[in-house]
């Protein structure tokens, strides 16, 4: 089976692997100023990267553009320097993939970071937007009585991952279980069923950061 091609990929359409997902800095806490990229290359061929954002001055980049060898991952450090503010402020990273030696973008990937006041409000925020009811009253000449017609907005949004999350997820267990490429006991296996380790390691990859997905929702 052919291994991924950075030819393959010119239409900019490359995976890209970085975690978080997101950035969340909070002005009241000096610790979280400083954050962690981790861009990760699970391919065969070696990969140039690049970072901009939408506000550079706000922010200090350690290491904006380098090269992350086949095989390995690389960590990006993101400190925040202008955390006087008193409302929530939203701005973006955009972190793009070359072919080493070469100038065309063939994947990209885009970071939200948010400063936040104050990681206690942020969360009262968040829990109160969860329990927000969206409560409406029917009065009805029934016994005398008022009924209150309750939808419960707090719950909209957290019928489960989607259809398409379920598919890859299960397209990477297949993977897994597949038989590896060069091994003894699948000479009667057809060869577009065998996956190189790099494949699997892949498919272990993906699998992962969509479980991470899932629980946080």
């Amino acid at each position: 089976m052919r291994s991924l091609q950075p030819s393959h990929f010119t239409d900019g359409s490359l995976p890209v692997f970085v975690f978080p997902q997101s950035l969340t800095f909070y002005a009241d806490e000096q610790s979280t100023h400083k954050q962690v990229l981790t861009v990760y290359n699970p391919y065969e061929f070696t990969l140039r990267f690049k970072v901009f954002c939408t506000a550079p001055k706000r922010y200090i980049v350690v290491e904006s553009d380098g090269v992350i060898k086949p095989r390995c991952c690389i960590d990006i450090v993101v400190r925040h320097s202008d955390v006087q503010t008193a409302k929530t402020q939203l701005d973006k990273f955009r972190l793009q993939i070359f072919e080493y030696g070469l100038q065309k973008v063939i994947g990209q990937k885009e970071i939200m970071a948010v400063l936040q006041p104050s990681r206690k409000e942020h969360q009262q925020m968040s829990k109160d937007k969860s329990t927000t009811r969206s409560v409406t009253s029917q009065r009805t000449e029934n016994s005398g009585g008022t009924v209150e017609q309750f939808t419960d907005s707090g719950l909209v949004g957290q019928q489960g991952p989607s259809l398409w999350v379920i598919i890859m997820a299960a397209v990477c267990i297949i993977a897994l279980v597949l038989p590896l490429e060069g091994d003894k006991y699948t000479r009667s296996v057809p060869h577009y069923l065998l996956l190189s380790v790099n494949q699997k390691l892949l498919a272990s990859f993906i699998l992962g950061l969509i479980t991470m997905a899932v629980l946080k929702t």
